[in-house]
């Protein structure tokens, strides 16, 4: 019985070695660091819910000097994530990026200002001087202040641009009245950083009707002429979500995923778990594929540009159904 059972776990052995050699590598980049932001991907490397797909998935962190669509035209990664207006100027622009996926439901972002500036409606936004993040997530702002009507050439009717860090520094220290922050993110920093929800005024792009999608997966559009490619991103594209829906039920054991990847210790397992709390929010209602009705209020939003739009033209085959299709059957 003994020998029976040794060669039974030798031979499972062999297998397990045999599918671990013919896994299936697939390069992620990250749109940030490490975070709760991810979690979906690092929950569904931890769980072997990639494994389970025959995918090696390599997990590649962003930062404020990383474009995904960059590393992605560079050869650096198979798969990226990012946020549509990005990808569709990007399109726009020469660099076919389609989205294939959409774990994010809803926005999270949104300006906070102090009140102390007299701030109470967006009009006031005029004669002051707004955080605003660039390498293609100033679109949505750029889009809601020309529908607005409010130049962003720092003239007194109009809004001084300040190109915000990715920190919190400006509110705090006096230099705009109001920042770029994400629900999930940088609006938590600002609490924490001493100032209270009674301190601030808060605009969510939700709220005001221009909100665009974020967190999409993107990958080259000559990619998915490869059969064994689009069958990958079919694995891929099941998997992640399996692990974003994991993330949604177990919030806090989602985050301590996450910090365990987080190579940096940066993170702080307070902030994580809120984070997820949060993100959570945003991927809730999503089954991975896209919603054509939220596609087409993010494209008009981005057309809606005035003299300058995001996007000059309604885009054509910037995404598709065919992987979701089959990775949700």
């Amino acid at each position: 019985m003994r020998r029976t059972a040794i060669f039974a776990a030798a031979a499972m052995f062999a297998l397990s070695a045999g599918l671990a050699q013919a896994a299936d590598k697939v390069t992620l980049q990250l749109k940030w660091v490490t975070q709760a932001q991810f979690a979906g991907y690092y929950v569904a490397a931890d769980k072997g819910f990639y494994a389970e797909e025959g995918l090696e998935v390599e997990i590649k962190a962003g930062g404020p000097d990383i474009a995904p669509p960059q590393v992605l035209a560079g050869g650096g990664a198979d798969v990226i994530l990012d946020w549509m207006p990005s990808a569709l100027a990007t399109r726009e622009k020469g660099l076919p990026l389609v989205n294939i996926a959409q774990p994010f439901k809803s926005s999270g972002m949104m300006l906070t200002c102090r009140k102390d500036t007299g701030i109470k409606t967006p009009e006031d936004f005029r004669g002051k001087t707004i955080g605003v993040w660039f390498f293609g997530n100033e679109y949505p702002f750029l889009s809601w202040m020309s529908q607005l009507g409010i130049p962003t050439d720092g003239s007194a009717e109009g809004v001084t641009v300040l190109k915000q860090g990715f920190n919190v520094d400006p509110i705090l220290q006096g230099q705009a009245a109001c920042i770029s922050t994400m629900t999930y993110n940088e609006y938590w920093q600002v609490i924490d950083a001493g100032l209270s929800a009674d301190d601030l005024v808060v605009f969510k792009y939700e709220d005001q009707g221009v909100a665009t999608l974020e967190d999409g997966i993107y990958v080259l559009e000559s990619a998915l002429d490869d059969a064994a490619f689009k069958d990958r991103m079919v694995r891929f594209v099941r998997a992640s979500m399996k692990g974003w829906k994991w993330a949604e039920a177990n919030p806090d054991d989602a985050a301590e995923i996450v910090l365990e990847n987080d190579a940096t210790g940066a993170q702080t397992e307070k902030h994580q778990k809120r984070m997820m709390g949060e993100i959570a929010k945003l991927t809730a209602g999503s089954s991975g594929a896209l919603d054509p009705a939220d596609y087409e209020r993010t494209v008009e939003t981005l057309l809606k540009g005035g003299s300058d739009p995001v996007i000059t033209m309604a885009p054509e085959g910037a995404w598709t159904h065919a992987i979701t299709d089959e990775a949700l059957k």
